[in-house]
């Protein structure tokens, strides 16, 4: 076994709210700064009445939902989404969220590591 092992409690995770979506907030729980050599995983929490704009990142999504039901809209189709359902959202595809409901949203979203421009879109 190579590297170091890392655990990290929940309790140590620091939260911040996301400047392009009020009502998101992030949590990054293991990247390269812990020695993750390919992947970053963060959890996303979602308030409820929260909306996340269109947008395009350039690398690839994978993401786990944790709890709530909310939308998410990935190239021309929305998908209502809820605790154990998984996305994959390619690199460059335009992609957004949407919290109609009255309890809070949550994901976990690994990403690889390394520089991704985030481009908002007009809708």
């Amino acid at each position: 076994m190579s590297g170091d092992v890392v655990v990290r409690r929940g309790e140590t995770v620091e939260y911040e709210p996301v400047e392009a979506a009020e009502g998101l907030s992030k949590g990054v729980l293991l990247d390269e700064s812990d020695g993750a050599p390919s992947f970053a995983m963060r959890r996303f929490t979602l308030a409820p009445g929260a909306e996340v704009p269109r947008h395009t990142n350039e690398v690839e999504h994978e993401q786990y939902v944790l709890e709530g039901e909310y939308v998410v809209g990935i190239g021309d189709e929305e998908h209502v989404v809820s605790a154990g359902d998984s996305l994959l959202i390619p690199a460059g595809v335009v992609h957004w969220y949407r919290n109609e409901g009255s309890e809070a949203g949550a994901f976990l979203c690994a990403v690889p590591n390394g520089e991704d421009a985030i481009s908002l879109v007009e809708p």
